[in-house]
Order: structure tokens, then sequence, then C-alpha cells
């Protein structure tokens, strides 16, 4: 089956030769719009009749039959011949003369939804120099008695290239702003409606939030009113929208209009201002919104971060049911001082749970997420723990006492490195961890049970990998039981996260600042990657969309190569990759493998209704089979050779494959000594 690229579908590839096409495609505009102008020229200087030559008589030029007729009536098409052979022979001349300063203003490469004033300027700049240019060969054609060099044969009037210049700034600015009209005219309403607002000053603040308001591509606002204390600004209009009083004013304007928020758009406000605005509307259901001002916008400048780069297009998540799920309820995150579980306990926090539990062994992390969610938060409920998920007895407490009713398990060992050499701690934390919360969630009947598991766990290559494939499958087999029918089990399965705790970009940060040089392990290595607060977001929404015994797999869009991400960190760090800071190749550690990958052979993918979410269908087993996989497992927590461990790993994950030599060599371990 396709990848999850293919899934998706590949981005359209625009033609390359397209800015040229556009480019003729605006020009082509232009000439027409040349045409039509200088023949809107002629048109109105001779009222649209054809006008005898002097000294004629009408009645040998004009036909009786078509006296009183306009001129571009068949009727005239050749009649008189000398007014038609004029207009033709200077058309050319004066669309070749506008399409070279037209061009030379860069004018056909404008992009007409963003017209502004500054766009007339520049049309009125070409249209001026164009019919400066095209006078003056005119009138020196005429000094010169060249007539016959530019074919002219007839007396044009100067009227007609005034008119044409006042007829070509009409047509090609009116063209633009009437493109943009269109296009502000027909954006889409937001499906919450509009929000009915009034702006407290109007100068330029004030005009250019009225401004950005109207270029917005969804309509979310309807500014109703300004106000100011300039008496001269009183019953004037800016875009359409009325002043109706000064700030003495705003309460009763808001309640007129029925206004539901407020934007202050004062240039320096003060705080006498800014509490004389506060003051009026005391009393009034207002939301108050400020504009910062320009150098308050500079101070909020920041340097493009590798988040950047590597971003990708916004969540979109079902509010409402995530609201259902843990609005008013009690939600257990573990690992809560981890850089997933701290960022879960963010986003938790914002659908007003009625208390949030924060289980975490590492003190010093789930100080940090307490306070920072009890000054973000001061409504919210929030209970620390400290706690080790191998701590059977007290997470039985824990459990007692809060009976959390969703619960999102981030607690693990994560460092593959790391657990290659202390096989027996991923088993500890990674399996029988996870197996004690599982546990207590069926117990006490919690309704939901999340874990998050890792692309590590695909074909694992490493012990890490292979210990959260095995807590997947516990979770599963839970599933399956009569016994927890009231508890759903979801595993959610992704990839990296950029800037976690220990992962690539710190080290490659620190490694940079230091001077040099970044390490990485082998020019081809690739993995996928996904921002701290995407990947928690779309855990919170498969833990919603999730059936129970669902492994949730999470679009992380396109691998990336670790050796660009280290160049690419050098260059916005304002160093020159390989020039000022150096790459050095390491080679694979134990454990690690080129390529993670998002499903096995066993496997099947399925869609849901979100299009960053899939559902993974695999094999399962029963939980008989677990418990003495499990019984094995435990056998060699402690003391056993690595060649042992490697054994009992793969009889459980036959997808498995460890590594041919163990990362240290294994140390027979001898028997305490008695107590004498």
């Amino acid at each position: 089956m396709a990848g999850t690229a293919e899934i998706q579908g590949t981005p359209r590839v625009p033609h390359p030769y397209a800015p040229v096409l556009r480019h003729l495609y605006i020009g082509a505009v232009h000439v027409l719009l040349f045409v039509g102008a200088f023949w809107l020229a002629y048109g109105l200087r001779y009222e649209f009749r054809i006008p005898p030559a002097p000294g004629t008589p009408i009645a040998d030029l004009i036909p009786p039959d078509a006296v009183g007729q306009s001129w571009t009536t068949p009727q005239f098409l050749g009649v008189p011949a000398s007014v038609w052979h004029g207009f033709y022979s200077l058309l050319l001349f004066i669309v070749l003369v506008k399409v070279i300063v037209f061009g030379y203003f860069r004018l056909y490469a404008g992009w007409w939804q963003y017209v502004s004033v500054q766009d007339l300027v520049e049309t009125f700049k070409a249209s001026h120099i164009s019919t400066g240019i095209i006078l003056g060969i005119v009138y020196l054609c005429k000094a010169l008695n060249l007539y016959g060099a530019i074919q002219y044969r007839l007396m044009v009037p100067d009227t007609v290239f005034i008119i044409d210049w006042a007829a070509t700034i009409a047509l090609v600015g009116g063209l633009r702003f009437f493109v943009r009209i269109i296009r502000e005219g027909s954006r889409p309403v937001s499906p919450a409606g509009l929000t009915r607002v009034l702006i407290v000053g109007a100068g330029d603040v004030g005009e250019g939030v009225l401004r950005e308001l109207y270029r917005l591509p969804v309509e979310r606002y309807h500014v109703v009113a300004f106000v100011d204390d300039d008496l001269r600004k009183r019953g004037i209009r800016i875009h359409g929208v009325p002043v109706l009083g000064g700030v003495a004013d705003l309460a009763s304007v808001a309640q007129d209009q029925k206004v539901e928020e407020v934007v202050i758009a004062l240039a320096q406000p003060t705080r006498d201002d800014l509490r004389r605005i506060i003051e009026v509307c005391k009393g009034q259901r207002l939301t108050f919104r400020i504009v910062p001002g320009v150098a308050e916008l500079l101070t909020r400048l920041r340097e493009v971060d590798i988040n950047d780069l590597l971003g990708r297009e916004p969540i979109t998540l079902d509010i409402e049911g995530i609201g259902h799920f843990l609005a008013g309820k009690t939600v257990l995150v573990t690992g809560a001082g981890g850089s997933i579980g701290a960022e879960l306990c963010r986003q938790i926090a914002g659908f007003k749970p009625a208390s949030l539990v924060l289980l975490e062994q590492a003190e010093n992390n789930l100080f940090y997420i307490d306070r920072e969610l009890r000054q973000a938060r001061p409504e919210l409920q929030v209970v620390p723990v400290i706690a080790d998920i191998g701590d059977r007895v007290r997470l039985e407490n824990v459990f007692r006492r809060y009976r959390p009713a969703v619960i999102f398990h981030a607690a693990a060992h994560k460092h593959v490195p790391m657990m290659e050499i202390n096989p027996g701690e991923a088993i500890k934390n990674n399996v029988f961890g996870t197996k004690n919360v599982a546990d207590m969630a069926c117990r006490y009947r919690c309704g939901a049970f999340v874990l998050i598991s890792t692309d590590k766990a695909v074909n694992p290559t490493s012990i890490m990998g292979c210990t959260k494939r095995i807590a997947g499958m516990y979770c599963q087999c839970l599933a399956r039981q009569p016994g927890s029918a009231g508890t759903k089990f979801v595993v959610v399965r992704f990839g990296n996260v950029l800037d976690s705790t220990g992962s690539v970009v710190p080290i490659f940060r620190e490694q940079i600042a230091r001077g040099g040089p970044v390490t990485v392990t082998h020019p081809e290595m690739r993995r996928y990657f996904m921002t701290i607060p995407e990947a928690t977001q779309l855990v919170i929404q498969a833990g919603v969309m999730g059936r129970s015994g669902e492994i949730m797999l999470l679009d992380m869009g396109a691998p990336v190569k670790i050796v660009d991400l280290a160049r690419d960190m050098i260059t916005l760090s304002g160093f020159r990759p390989d020039i000022d800071i150096k790459i050095e190749f390491q080679g694979l550690r134990p454990g690690e493998k080129l390529f993670e990958e998002l499903r096995t052979s066993a496997e099947d993918i399925l869609p849901t209704p979100h299009k960053k979410i899939f559902v993974w269908q695999s094999r399962y087993c029963s939980l008989e089979d677990m418990q003495a996989a499990l019984k094995r497992l435990a056998a060699v927590t402690d003391g056993a050779s690595f060649a042992e461990v490697y054994k009992v790993l793969k009889s459980i994950v036959p997808e498995y494959q460890p590594p041919a030599e163990p990362p240290v060599p294994d140390v027979p371990c001898e028997p305490a000594p008695s107590a004498s």
C-alpha cells in the first residue's frame, strides 16, 4: 500500500514558465486597455461621430442615410477615410510607446489583489511620461515637417492625447482596483459569524487595522464604527466606516451598534488613555484588544528557527469532540515533565478539565511544569504527583485517590543508545511500567487510556523500539478483554519531535555554540520530524477518534536527512556549513537504523476522517500468550546476558532485529557475597 506521502498526494508543481506566462498575459491585457483608451479618446473628442474635413461640404462626405449615425456603425467604416487612417496610423505608435514605458515601471509584475495607492501613482507616472513622449515626437515631426515619415495624414487635435492620458489612467488603474474590490467582496464568511468591532482611533493606525481586516482571507469581523477625540474627524467616513463620536461616546456608540469587540488603535496610548477607555465601557459586555506600536512590533521579531523550516500546515482539531472528551474530567498525564508530557498538559489545560494530575518521577521537571500551569491557568486544579510507574503500590494509591477518567501515558525511556546498554531498565519502564498503568486504568474503570508510542516500534532494531512495541501489544490485548469494556485503549504512533530534550536539535545547537564540529551518524540517515505542539494536538485528537485496540498513526510528512538538518541549523546560526563549522560523520550507534518506518508488512493502513491520522490494523495475540511472554521477559530483566534478552524479545516480536554484537561486552553476574 502507498505510504503516507502517496496517500496525501504529491503537491502540484507549478509550470516552470508560469511567471513569464503571467507577465505576458498581464501585458496583453494592458495592450487591450491602451487600444481601448485611444479609441475612447478619439470617440470623446469627435463625440463618436465622423467630423468633416476642413473646407469640405458635409454632403460630399456623408451619405444621406448615415446622417446622425455613430461613427462606429458599418455605414462609416470607410467614410471619411482620413479619420480611420489617422486612427490606425497612430494606434501602433501610441501602444508601442505605452508598452515600453509601462514595462519600465514594472506595472506588468504587480499582484492586483494587493493593489494600493502606490500602484495608482506608478500608473499616473507611466501615463504621464508616455503621453509626454508621444506629444514630443508628434511636435518634433510637425516642426521638421515629417508627416509623411509617420504617415500622419490627419490633423489630430492635442486634446485627443490629453483624453488618452486620462483614459489610460482610468482604465488601467480602474481595472486593478476592480479586481481588488471583487476579491475583498467575495471573501467567505466565517462559520462562527461576524464579530461586530469598534475601533478607537481614526488615525493612521486605525485605518491600517481596518484595511488589514478587509484583507483577511476569511471574513470574521464587521467594523461598524470609529470613535476619535479629534473633532475634525466627526462625521467623516474611512473606507465606508463612519466616525460616530469621541471616547466619551464609546459606551453609547457600542450599545447602539451592538458592538462585541473594541480595538484600541492609538499611536502611543498612555496608561491614562487606556484606563479612560476601560472606565467608559464599564458595565458593557465587551472584549478589548490593543494594536501594538511599531517599537513593540520590532521587539517581537524573532530569528528564523529550524521549526519554521520544518513546520507544517496548521492542525485542524475537532474542538467540540475534544471538549466532550476532556472537559469536566480528571485527566492524568504520566511523564508530565518530559517534552511530550509537558506539552500535553499545556494543550489539555485549555479544554477545562476538572483537574489535571501530573505524574512524574523527576522532581525538577515536575516542579517547572506545575509552576507554569499554575501561572498560566490559575483557575485549573493542578495536582503534581511524584511517582515511579514501576511502583505498583504507589500507582494504586494515586488511582484510588484521584480516579482519573482519561490517561495519557507518555512516561518512557526513549534514548536508543542508552537503552541498548541498559536493556533491563527499558523493559522495566517501557513494558512493565506501561502494564502497571494500564492495569490500574482497567481496575478503576478509566474512560480512556492513550499510549504514546514511536515509529521505532515498527520492525524494531533497538531495545527501546521493541519494548514500546510490546507495550502497545499488551494494551491491545487488554482492549479485547470483556473486563476492560469500560476502558478504551488507543495506541498513538509517531516519529521524532523537534527540540525535545536530548534530541538532535538541542545537541546540534550546543555543538554550533561551541564552534563545532557538528556530529552526524551517517550521510544518508533520515528521520520523520514533527513539532511538539503538532504532535500533542494530534495525539489528543487521535485519542478522541480512536476505537479501543486501534493503533493510530500520525502523518509525519516526508522524512528529513539529518545532515541537511545540521546544515540548515548552521546556516541559521550565521555560519557556513563545512567552512566555518565542520560536519563529522561518526557511524550508526547501537540500535539505530538509517531509515525509520511507519508501518510493517503485517499491518494495513486505513484512513480516518482526519487527514493527518490513520488507523493501523495489526495482528493481535491472546492475553494468555502475552502474560506468558511477560513472565519470560521478567526473568531476564535483571542480570541476564544480552543474548538472553535478545532471544526473549525476538520470541515476542518476531520482526525484532537484534544487533550481531552487544554494545558492551557481556560480563557474567557473580552471586552477591554472603553476609558473614
